[in-house]
């Protein structure tokens, strides 16, 4: 006898509004509009590879809607992996990820050698406030620690 199979569908919609939409990109493109209508700013819709860019001060935070794996991936780059002094300056990271960074985390891109603040979360279930929290976290994060990491750890 076999189990019955069980299907579990993404849910696209926003807890607070009640609003549902039809796939991942839809809901991100509104959560865009929404929060740059918020900010004051026009925000570009997400690409046809799912990608858009905001500027949260000094950072620029990639939003990246991979619907094939399900997720969506906030990613600010900060700067490049210094050439001297690794081993201190991966242990600074790491120390700072434990709590400083929130729900974001530092990570190293390794195909351009250069160190991110991200955030990673399932798209399905995703409301506006979770969005906007992640959205601003890993800005400020970037934002606040692009300019001592460089002092601190050079260029690279």
């Amino acid at each position: 006898m076999s189990e019955p199979q069980v299907t579990i569908q993404p849910i696209y919609a926003d807890r607070a509004s009640g609003q549902t939409y039809p796939n991942a990109r839809a809901m991100v493109d509104a959560y865009l509009t929404r929060f740059g209508e918020r900010a004051g700013a026009t925000l570009e819709a997400l690409d046809a590879s799912g990608y858009t860019l905001v500027r949260k001060g000094s950072a620029s935070v990639g939003i990246n809607v991979l619907e094939d794996h399900g997720v969506i991936l906030f990613v600010a780059p900060v700067m490049p992996v210094p050439l001297t002094g690794r081993e201190t300056f991966y242990r600074k990271l790491l120390d700072l990820s434990f709590l400083a960074t929130s729900d974001a985390a530092f990570a190293v891109d390794a195909q351009r050698d250069e160190v991110v603040v991200r955030s990673l979360r399932r798209l399905s279930g995703l409301d506006y406030e979770e969005f906007e929290d992640l959205l601003e976290t890993v800005g400020k994060v970037a934002d606040e620690w692009d300019d001592t990491l460089r002092a601190e750890f050079g260029q690279g």
